[in-house]
């Protein structure tokens, strides 16, 4: 079956356009990347075709931080060869990379008790990870690889240190501002690179009539660790995407109201997050100074906290509206609240946590699906 995609195609099924959204969170991309490769196979069993991958089915697939990272994955053409429009990497292979590359994208000798103490000194002096391997896979894997060559449109939230404010890759962007068009290889190591965990990224882009622009970039989860709402509202302060988009009449969209969201079919997947009781206390953060917000209970609360309050709100906000506009069923989030300490951590690369992700990813295709979490209170989040 030929599925030859056109820059910016118009919505794979007519009336409805199809949104993929996933989480930032470090290693956890394993869970999210196991439920993806559970759906890819299915959709290829539909089809009767082994070579039917996610970009064929989503009009639009984002991510922040390791959601980014995945997302480019899924939608970056096979450059090594003549079949340069089907997706390089199968959601399959996106499992098997965390697998083989996160031991050395974030090498566990602080594990044992003398090297922590070490690792939370040196977390004082600089991020805890070098970023070199991750920075050079990247490069390796994705190459010359440019924003507006993936094979469906693509949204990555980035944070611009230099400019404080946001900084959102975009496909639809890149029409009209072509400085945006990236290397896919710059923008995932800019939304990956974590506060605390890894260096900031910085690389310039020319356009056509060689203006230069230079980005200064921290992971995208301090603007939107879910980064569903940037497609489907519109709000100023993290600049307007796909609504805007769809409201000034972009051809490559069917006309649409701004507030029709029974038209948008929206997957969410998270990356897991920790039982609310088995986090931080109150009385432990009272103590807190610098240190203890950077490194307590083998993690980073500060990092911690930012990430999971804008991917609750972001689930909270469009579950309501969802819910309010009766188009409940078009908006899907798959979550797993209920991680102990270790597997809740955005760096334990070791293989046993590894394996328990993917367990983690699995067991979450038996459970119930949720429409979202605007009725529940933290701790009783629907399965």
């Amino acid at each position: 079956m030929e599925r030859v995609r056109s820059f910016l195609q118009s919505p794979t099924y007519g009336n409805v356009i199809t949104v993929l959204s996933i989480d930032g969170g470090g290693i956890r991309g394993i869970i999210p990347a196991t439920i993806l490769a559970f759906l890819e196979s299915e959709l290829q069993k539909v089809e009767e075709d082994e070579n039917a991958r996610l970009a064929d089915y989503f009009d639009v697939i984002a991510g922040t931080s390791t959601g980014g990272l995945i997302s480019a994955m899924l939608a970056a053409p096979n450059h090594d060869d003549d079949d340069d429009d089907r997706p390089m990497f199968s959601a399959k292979e996106v499992i098997d990379f965390y697998l083989q590359h996160s031991p050395l994208i974030f090498p566990q000798n602080h594990r044992c008790s003398f090297g922590g103490i070490i690792q939370s000194i040196k977390s004082l002096m600089g991020p805890k990870y070098d970023g070199k391997y991750l920075h050079k896979l990247l490069k390796e894997k994705l190459g010359d690889l440019r924003l507006h060559q993936t094979l469906t449109n693509l949204i990555i939230p980035t944070f611009d240190i230099k400019r404080l404010q946001p900084t959102v890759f975009s496909t639809y962007e890149v029409k009209r501002n072509s400085s945006l068009d990236a290397k896919l290889s710059d923008i995932c190591i800019g939304t990956s690179a974590a506060p605390t965990y890894l260096p900031a990224h910085s690389f310039q882009t020319q356009t056509p009539n060689g203006q230069l622009r230079e980005f200064h970039l921290i992971d995208g989860g301090v603007l939107a660790n879910n980064p569903k709402k940037l497609r489907v509202t519109y709000d100023p302060k993290c600049s307007p995407i796909m609504s805007k988009e769809i409201f000034q009449g972009n051809p490559d969209f069917f006309p649409i109201k701004p507030m029709e969201f029974g038209r948008f079919l929206v997957i969410s997947i998270g990356t897991g997050s920790a039982k609310s009781e088995e986090k931080y206390r109150a009385d432990e953060a009272a103590k807190w100074g610098v240190l203890g917000w950077l490194s307590s209970h083998n993690s980073t609360p500060l990092v911690d906290i930012f990430t999971q309050a804008s991917s609750d709100l972001a689930d909270i906000f469009l579950s309501t509206v969802f819910q309010a506009l009766h188009s409940e069923k078009n908006y899907l989030r798959i979550q797993d609240d209920t991680l102990g300490d270790k597997e809740s951590s955005m760096d334990n690369a070791t293989k046993e946590n590894l394996d328990k992700l993917v367990r983690i990813g699995e067991d979450l295709l038996q459970k119930p699906v949720s429409m979202g979490c605007s009725n529940a209170l933290p701790g009783e989040k629907d399965s």
